[in-house]
């Protein structure tokens, strides 16, 4: 299996990203009133803004970009490290998720406006339940992406370089706009934050057991 791994990249991530949807999406349906309601005191000092909604989206568009750009500019080594926290922290938090039931009820009763910033707001709510909130996986990812920014040395070219503070700039923007939007308790961001600094960790670890072994 390993092999095959090593052999077809695309393929594993296409075939992760269908199990993460499907059991994502069978959460959703399955999870109607949560066991646990994430708030703390922080979350009601915290506005709601709509023009947070660009840096939530941009989440999107951004995992598959780093993966890809990884696979095909940097060493392959320095794709797997980014897919071995990223995919075991998703799968963790889904497993998580199933295990412990949570949600949150943060979100403002109407989101006002015509404006395509209030429009997506409102597609956004439709779409995505206030459920399987802690830990964010939105935090967790951007964060897990933004430190193989800075540890990749293929972004130490200097027509690349520019990518890592865009890295940090998106990683904290797609923070906040979780919390901007109601999506997500200051309890989820920091739960998302810890398992992404563990995993990172755990992974760095591992990675250099195989060298201390050799060495010995």
């Amino acid at each position: 299996m390993r092999n095959w791994c090593s052999r077809h990249p695309v393929w594993f991530m296409a075939l992760y990203a269908l199990f993460y949807l499907t059991f994502f999406a069978l959460l959703e349906r399955t999870i109607q009133t949560p066991d646990l309601w994430v708030h703390c005191r922080l979350d009601d000092m915290i506005p709601f803004c709509k023009y947070a909604i660009i840096p939530y989206y941009l989440w999107f568009p951004w995992i598959p970009f780093t993966l890809f750009y990884l696979l095909y500019k940097a060493p392959r080594e320095d794709f797997w490290r980014l897919c071995l926290p990223l995919f075991t922290g998703m799968t963790m938090a889904l497993l998580f998720y199933a295990m412990v039931p949570n949600g949150l009820a943060l979100r403002p009763r109407t989101v006002p406006g015509t404006d395509i910033f209030a429009q997506s707001v409102r597609m956004l709510y439709r779409s995505d339940t206030p459920t399987n909130v802690c830990p964010s996986i939105h935090v967790f990812n951007s964060v897990t992406l933004m430190l193989a920014y800075y540890r990749s040395a293929v972004f130490d070219a200097p027509r690349r370089r520019w990518m890592r503070p865009a890295a940090m700039a998106l990683c904290v923007s797609i923070t906040l706009s979780t919390m901007l939007l109601k999506q997500h308790s200051v309890i989820d961001v920091v739960f998302g934050l810890l398992l992404a600094l563990a995993l990172d960790y755990a992974a760095t670890a591992l990675q250099r057991s195989p060298e201390k072994l050799l060495a010995k």
